[in-house]
């Protein structure tokens, strides 16, 4: 099967080099999305790419949530014809050696294989107290809310088979946040396909700045909430 690496950027010329040599050396494809970072992030993807066609970037014009990225990002890929489409961070908190048991797991039949931190074996590294409980709180609303069988619904490391993205239509997704993440498990789940949670640990970014912000997070409060009491309605009527 052939895989593709997705990794949305925004400022992060301090990661990506090191990133895109570690995803390149496991054998896999990558594609960098690129809100057009002031720092230059962009300029130094171009500048590898050059040099590897296993390497590419798109452009865009201006920082457009992370939702848009990557189905940015899919339909590119889609287009030329991968099996495996996988999102990951740019910077070191999802480890790019476990990239190969995702793959493994959608290559055994998982429609999406999601790299969990709230599965046994799996965690996380260097966060707060506070953090680990917002984390934690926000998966299990999304549980509550939609009704999710998935332990970490908010996990942004994870790789979809084509057929499981040409079936949920990332394009179509309302959260432009991380709330895109719920969305799309939510809609995996719906559409009666199979996920896989392969845990993992996630660590805290070593460089630059995180890119979740207070907005981001109402934003996927908001859009769960809606969700779920629009699902009970339908539901009710039905």
């Amino acid at each position: 099967m052939r895989v593709l690496v997705i990794v949305p950027t925004y400022n992060e010329s301090e990661n990506i080099t090191g990133i895109v040599s570690a995803v390149r050396a496991l054998g896999y494809d990558l594609l960098v999305v690129d809100d057009g970072s002031p720092d230059g992030t962009g300029r130094l993807v171009d500048d590898l790419a050059a040099s590897d066609p296993g390497l590419s970037i798109l452009h865009r014009s201006e920082k457009g949530g992370l939702g848009p990225a990557y189905a940015a990002g899919f339909a590119h890929g889609l287009e030329l014809g991968y099996d495996i489409l996988c999102e990951m961070d740019a910077d070191f908190s999802h480890d790019p050696n476990d990239l190969p048991r995702l793959v493994a797991s959608v290559e055994e039949g998982a429609d999406l294989a999601i790299g969990s931190r709230y599965v046994p074996g799996g965690g996380t590294r260097g966060w707060p107290w506070y953090r680990r409980v917002l984390s934690r709180g926000g998966n299990r609303y999304a549980s509550v809310m939609l009704r999710l069988s998935v332990r970490d619904s908010t996990a942004g490391f994870r790789a979809f088979r084509d057929t499981t993205l040409h079936k949920i239509d990332p394009s179509s997704c309302e959260a432009s946040g991380y709330g895109f993440q719920v969305e799309m498990a939510w809609r995996t789940e719906q559409a009666g396909l199979e996920i896989v949670e392969v845990p993992i640990t996630f660590r805290d970014r070593i460089y630059g700045e995180s890119k979740m912000k207070g907005a981001i997070a109402f934003e996927a409060i908001g859009l769960i909430t809606r969700w779920g009491i629009r699902s009970r309605f339908k539901a009710d009527r039905s």
